[in-house]
């Protein structure tokens, strides 16, 4: 039977700090965090999508395969993660053909996936041996997409931000591993060392954060974003359906900025998004968070990010030893 200690791609083992993936998150991901994720020990990611032409995906991976590269060969003690690269499966994806091609070329060591189940895409990962992790929010989502061939699920339960399911991920993690053994990212709240515990505690391999990602120094975010983020809590965060057809996470003051009432928007209209004089775009004009926000008070560079999570995840872990001990005496 596969075991916690054994079923992780090679690719994981040794290379990680932390049992994170970093959310790729649209726009906001660019080369300078998934680096920056990387060589502080988690797993980084950006959607091939922010690249903003076929060309500039070329680039950004061949830079961030020769920053890793010289980091590990200038210390090659230290624990620098693997990175990843996320792909939207779905028709209006027109680049998705030409953009698996590049990651094939480079040899991406995990493609993300999100939407449909990706056939296809595992093949093309398979090819070169890379790792296919696929996003999903429901239990028929997961057998879907493990029917495809994907190495590995990323369980986007409730308060995750941007696109994110309903479940509790006590709900949805128990049910998957009723038949699945193998490696699963958790997603949703997750902000702090204590919370990266208890993903591996309710039987996750890998916390999925990205909110608190998008409060540092290498995040593309605009300041205005990141200020928010330090200064809205988890009833500022409203799930809808309205701004792109998916339900997802957005934080309210941004929606009010954009001249709507988060309270009562209107019914969900792809077609329908044009308000006075301009248009109202999920993502550049209204910002996607989790409900984990109101643990966030500040925008340091990942590596401050990281190492704090790290003291938080190795308290919490002594913690509970101890309190093992009283328990058992």
């Amino acid at each position: 039977m596969t075991t916690p200690a054994n079923r992780l791609p090679p690719v994981f083992r040794g290379t990680l700090a932390l049992p994170v993936i970093a959310s790729p998150m649209f726009i906001l991901s660019g080369p300078e965090l998934v680096i920056a994720e990387c060589l502080s020990g988690m797993v980084g990611a950006f959607p091939a999508l922010n690249a903003r032409a076929p060309d500039t995906l070329d680039g950004w991976l061949t830079r961030i395969k020769a920053e890793l590269s010289a980091a590990r060969a200038a210390d090659p003690a230290r624990k620098i993660a693997p990175f990843a690269v996320n792909q939207i499966v779905h028709a209006s994806n027109d680049r998705l053909e030409r953009d698996m091609e590049t990651c094939v070329a480079h040899e991406v060591p995990l493609i993300i996936t999100s939407l449909r189940a990706p056939g296809e895409v595992v093949r093309q990962a398979h090819s070169y041996g890379g790792v296919v992790f696929h996003d999903v929010t429901t239990v028929r989502h997961a057998e879907k997409a493990l029917e495809a061939g994907v190495d590995g699920l990323i369980l986007v339960c409730a308060g995750a931000g941007g696109h994110a399911g309903t479940l509790s991920p006590f709900a949805l993690l128990g049910e998957v591993r009723r038949f699945y053994d193998g490696p699963i990212a958790l997603a949703g709240a997750i902000t702090t060392g204590e919370a990266i515990l208890a993903a591996q505690a309710l039987g996750a391999d890998f916390a999925y954060m990205g909110t608190r990602f998008i409060a540092t120094a290498e995040s593309r975010a605009a300041p205005a974003y990141k200020e928010m983020i330090t200064e809205t809590s988890a009833a500022d965060i409203l799930y809808s359906p309205f701004f792109t057809g998916v339900p997802g996470n957005y934080l309210k003051p941004s929606v009010v900025a954009s001249g709507l009432d988060p309270e009562n928007l209107p019914h969900a209209d792809k077609t329908a998004m044009s308000f006075g004089s301009g248009k109202v775009k999920a993502w550049r004009d209204v910002w996607g968070a989790g409900q984990g926000v109101g643990t966030i008070a500040d925008a340091p560079p990942v590596a401050e990010v990281v190492a704090r999570l790290a003291r938080e995840y190795g308290e919490a872990r002594a913690r509970l030893a101890a309190q093992a001990e009283g328990f058992a005496a």
